[in-house]
């Protein structure tokens, strides 16, 4: 492995995300719908299934869903944006929503952001998948201010120093 300036050179892409959820059945079925995920792996632990993992159909990502009673802490993730989806232009957060619309799944709709728009849509949990379409460079460097919740400006150097 070798550290360069541009990464880890051979680190290609994130395996998966592994989220807790109390009801396993309604999740799996949930993310399937949204994201068009394949059921690739399930784990039976003492006669009960426990987790499973749900690969999107090209392979480019895979998301792990765990029973949150037998998770360390029973962890509650409502409200927190666990992961951020990069979608390869804005038309895909229409398109989302479109389907949220014929699944009856609720979102929050387009929030224009500084760094472009987003669509957060909350998991049966409320553990929020974030679609972000960045329209600025990642480039750089960018703080974002906010303030009860929205969004009052940018700044252009690091406060942690």
């Amino acid at each position: 492995m070798t550290d360069t300036a541009t990464g880890i050179a051979g680190l290609d892409r994130i395996a998966q995300i592994k989220l807790p959820v109390t009801d396993l059945a309604r999740s799996v079925a949930w993310y399937r719908d949204l994201l068009d995920l394949r059921l690739w792996a399930e784990f039976l632990e003492d006669g009960v299934v426990r987790g499973v993992g749900l690969i999107d159909p090209r392979g480019r990502f895979n998301i792990a869903l765990r029973d949150r009673s037998v998770c360390a802490a029973s962890p509650d993730l409502r409200g927190f944006d666990v992961v951020a989806f990069l979608p390869a232009s804005g038309s895909v957060l229409t398109e989302l929503m479109d389907r949220c619309a014929r699944l009856g799944i609720a979102h929050n709709g387009v929030e224009e952001t500084p760094a472009g728009p987003r669509l957060d849509i909350p998991d049966p949990d409320g553990t929020v998948l974030r679609f972000y379409h960045f329209t600025e460079s990642t480039d750089g460097f960018v703080g974002v201010e906010s303030r009860d919740g929205r969004i009052v400006g940018t700044y252009q150097q690091s406060r942690l120093g």
